[in-house]
């Protein structure tokens, strides 16, 4: 008898939508080969997370009611994003704190949420994607949200060893990179202080491409190296891993 496939949501988010679709086609590509069926519910919206770190809990719980409506019913939820993710599973509950009925179907939501890396290899046992497309040498950036709030460390580098990369370690890797989702609104000066040590650092490594799990950090980074005259690439996990990062511009770059 045939094993039923786990029935997983792709919580694209924001930024995948606006800036890097190609992240959420890798993502929907590597989960599938893992063995899932994919869907991408259509109701889903922003995570709330700008909303919630402003202090505008209305707006972020407006947006919460919506968010486990939508994703009611499934396996399992994943993100390519560890900021999103750590929103969904450990803040959204608390919008509801003061609702008995809506707290206990967040947190049910919330304990089927993961960030894309860490389920493939935590849940389904994904321990080799195949060959990575060409990138040369690459340096990993540990996202303050995936590392500190979902675990998310070893993970990828195992991936991208099993595949074959070659993987030079920066010497600071879990620092911050300034971005921080409004922190780089709000304190502009300290975020540009702060990505350009994390720059530093990276080019330093003499990697070819830097990868991370976020793609606001990513952002942020990419658009620091350009303005910096550095030729280091940018590009997000998912897309090395699912082997589309050599038909694909970096992060920062002209469409091809």
């Amino acid at each position: 008898m045939t094993a039923t496939k786990p029935r997983v949501a792709l919580f694209v988010t924001c930024l995948v939508d606006m800036h890097r679709r190609s992240v959420g086609f890798a993502a929907i590509r590597l989960l599938e080969r893992a063995g899932c069926q994919v869907e991408v519910p259509r109701a889903q919206t922003c995570c709330g997370q700008p909303a919630y770190n402003s202090g505008d809990r209305k707006t972020a719980r407006d947006l919460a009611v919506g968010i486990v409506e939508a994703f009611r019913g499934y396996d399992y939820i994943v993100v390519p994003s560890g900021s999103c993710g750590g929103m969904l599973k450990h803040h959204l509950p608390h919008l509801f704190d003061d609702d008995p009925n809506l707290r206990a179907q967040a947190d049910a939501m919330a304990s089927r949420v993961y960030e894309l890396v860490s389920f493939l290899t935590d849940v389904m046992g994904v321990r080799d994607t195949g060959s990575v497309a060409s990138v040369g040498t690459v340096t990993y950036h540990d996202s303050c949200s995936g590392l500190r709030e979902l675990g998310i460390k070893q993970q990828p580098r195992d991936l991208l060893k099993a595949a074959g990369a070659t993987i030079v370690e920066m010497a600071e890797p879990e620092i911050c990179c300034g971005f921080g989702g409004t922190f780089c609104v709000k304190y502009p000066d300290i975020s540009v202080r702060m990505v350009s040590n994390k720059t530093d650092d990276i080019v330093a490594t003499g990697a070819d491409t830097v990868l991370a799990g976020d793609l606001g950090c990513l952002l942020n980074i990419a658009g620091r190296l350009k303005r910096q005259g550095h030729a280091v690439q940018t590009r997000h996990i998912a897309e090395v891993l699912a082997g589309m990062a050599s038909d694909l511009p970096a992060i920062g770059e002209p469409r091809r």
